[in-house]
């Protein structure tokens, strides 16, 4: 399954997270914003429609910068997930389809629960931001 993420970087460098909604798989862990990319669309297509959706924001495809990338193993399928770094967007950030979202110094990351396939991306950008 190919999902694709995003850290967005504030001008204070601190990433958002947001919070997994009640009755989602994995509900109450937190996560880098993103979604599944659909058939025909492109990861960076993926991240603006559901940047849009999620957060009520908007940026483009030129905004996006490739970062890195997790593989997983989860019971039922696999996971491919590149996460990219975000600076640009606009619009008022609003939690719509989490139950919070939360900025985040790179340092403090690890102090919350996530999916084991976003544990990666946080050693790496704690390592780079």
């Amino acid at each position: 399954m190919l999902v694709v993420a995003v850290a967005l970087v504030d001008i204070d460098g601190r990433v958002l997270i947001a919070q997994r909604p009640e009755g989602k798989k994995m509900s109450g862990l937190w996560e880098f914003p993103g979604g599944k990319v659909e058939p025909g669309e492109t990861p960076e297509a993926a991240l603006v429609r559901e940047l849009k959706e999620e957060l009520d924001i908007d940026t483009a495809s030129s905004c996006l910068a490739p970062f890195t990338f997790a593989s997983h193993t989860y019971d039922d399928f696999h996971l491919l997930m590149p996460l990219y770094i975000c600076r640009r967007w606009n619009g008022q950030l609003r939690a719509v389809e989490h139950s919070a979202v939360k900025w985040v110094r790179p340092m403090a990351l690890s102090a919350y629960p996530m999916p084991p396939a976003d544990l990666p991306l946080v050693a790496m950008l704690r390592d780079f931001l």
